[in-house]
């Protein structure tokens, strides 16, 4: 009686949500509810009348296997699931709770450590800063930021040969210093600046690639969501790792600038360049960004003098941003709800892929997996510099197939351990900032890198005319930029610790 009124409420809650809020008819609101509440449960009991059969079967097969092999065998199962096009916070999860059970044995043990992972991975206070940054860039999209900001690079870069494509490249970079994911980045931009590279006459490998390969930008240059995360799981300091991206995000602006350069004197055809505009005009264009440059000096100065926790960062950007947003018309009470609606989206997405990888993670702990690998590889009595471009490699196939965050909450459990195993001449901290700032790159890599490249699905579906194929073909240059720039990287670390040596 008390689990029937206990739906019975929660199927109240969710009609009354998807009513009113979501403005959903009457009558599909109410069969939505029902069947979120009635489907789960049918389920559950399903899976309860199945449990002891299946149990007893799963611990039969896996009888007699040691802790590596159970954990081998669940890695190889994850990726056959990732690969059947399950969702990754659900493969993941799935994936580790049976693995759980494999290597405890009984369901009560694996319950209790399912709460204790949940209450642990969700009351952590740096998570908090993650809404928060979507937010930020919730805001700057409808207050109309990108397009200041592409309008100001244009006015600067336009009469260079291919200067349009690169004011979507520097644009990218001014929008990523106030958001900090690269899809929305790469979204955002398409938007605004496909039509004036279309209209100059650009090609469309061109045009769609340089603005997959800018909207990288958006986790390199600070704040940076899939930092923040690497933050949380490697425990290191959130305002180190941002002034130590600082240099790298520059650097790559800067080569995908350089890149855009070369493909215009290769290939004539998209040599295209604008009138130069008067300087008074070009200083003009600047006073519409002054708000991103105040936003983004006060959130991360205030971060680096320890005036705000980076979470108190967060908020201050956030409410910058809202506020010029506010000021400039463009945030009405329907578009402050599509910012709070598509934040609590997004982050709802986020955190289940979170808690999914920390529950797979602690079934990796179990089977001491990640200490098995670090102790190989320090027996191997190899270069430190070739385990760690192995691990980058790695990475840079696993980001063919994979995004970013779910790359980042799978592997870094992993490899962290092998990497602070290893003597590269720096400090455990410094090595731990060097190798974040590195796997960031590299990521960022998987964003652009056919066939699964994320960045180059989102802009290629916005222009239309343009193949997949020669989307594919226009990013492989920003991809050769992006190798030599992650080697210059390895091969001399005080360029990713330098601002960091000096501001801390």
């Amino acid at each position: 009686m008390i689990w029937a009124l206990t739906l019975a409420c929660v199927a109240v809650v969710l009609f009354a949500l998807l009513r009113f809020i979501q403005g959903m008819p009457t009558v599909r609101a109410a069969f939505a509810s029902v069947a979120i509440v009635v489907v789960p449960t049918l389920v559950w009991f399903a899976i309860v009348a199945g449990l002891g059969p299946m149990s007893a079967g799963l611990l039969a097969v896996f009888a007699g296997n040691s802790g590596l092999t159970i954990a081998t065998i669940f890695f190889a199962a994850l990726l056959a699931l990732i690969a059947l096009r399950m969702p990754i916070g659900l493969a993941m999860l799935l994936c580790g709770i049976l693995g759980l059970f494999v290597v405890r044995g009984r369901w009560p043990p694996v319950l209790n450590q399912l709460k204790h992972v949940a209450v642990e991975t969700f009351a952590s206070y740096s998570l908090s800063v993650v809404p928060l940054f979507l937010l930020m860039g919730a805001f700057a999209m409808k207050g109309g930021l990108s397009e200041a900001l592409f309008r100001a690079a244009a006015a600067w870069l336009g009469h260079l040969r291919g200067g349009v494509a690169m004011a979507g490249v520097g644009a990218s970079a001014g929008f990523g210093a106030i958001c900090g994911s690269s899809l929305a980045t790469a979204a955002t931009m398409g938007r605004v600046a496909l039509p004036e590279l279309r209209r100059h006459g650009y090609s469309g490998g061109l045009s769609t690639a340089s603005l997959a390969a800018g909207g990288t930008l958006g986790i390199l240059i600070p704040p940076s969501i899939v930092l923040v995360i690497y933050a949380i799981l490697a425990e290191q300091n959130i305002a180190k790792l941002f002034v130590a991206a600082m240099v790298p995000g520059l650097l790559a602006a800067l080569g995908y600038m350089l890149t855009v350069s070369l493909m215009v004197r290769l290939n004539p055809r998209d040599a295209v360049q604008s009138p130069r505009l008067s300087l008074l005009d070009r200083i003009r264009a600047l006073r519409e960004v002054w708000p991103v440059v105040v936003i983004f000096v006060v959130m991360i100065g205030g971060m680096n003098t320890g005036i705000f926790t980076p979470t108190e960062g967060a908020a201050v950007g956030a409410a910058g941003t809202g506020l010029v947003a506010l000021l400039r018309g463009k945030l009405g009470w329907r578009e402050l709800l599509d910012c709070f609606r598509s934040t609590a989206v997004s982050t709802g997405m986020i955190f289940f892929i979170v808690l999914g990888a920390a529950v797979f993670n602690s079934f990796l702990g179990f089977t001491r997996l990640p200490y098995f690998a670090a102790d190989w590889v320090e027996g191997l009595s190899t270069s430190p510099i070739l385990v760690l471009v192995a691990i980058l490699l790695i990475y840079l196939v696993f980001g063919c197939v994979m995004d970013s965050l779910s790359m980042i909450l799978l592997t870094v459990p992993i490899f962290f351990p092998i990497i602070m195993r290893l003597d590269f001449g720096l400090t455990p901290e410094e090595t731990a900032i060097w190798f974040g700032v590195l796997v960031l790159i590299v990521v960022e890599v998987g964003l652009i890198t056919p066939p699964v490249g994320m960045n180059l699905f989102i802009i290629n579906s916005m222009a239309r005319g343009v193949s997949m194929m020669e989307t594919y073909r226009g990013v492989i240059p920003f991809v050769a930029s992006d190798m030599i720039r992650t080697a210059i990287l390895v091969a001399a670390p005080p360029i990713t610790l330098g601002l960091v040596w000096l501001l801390f």
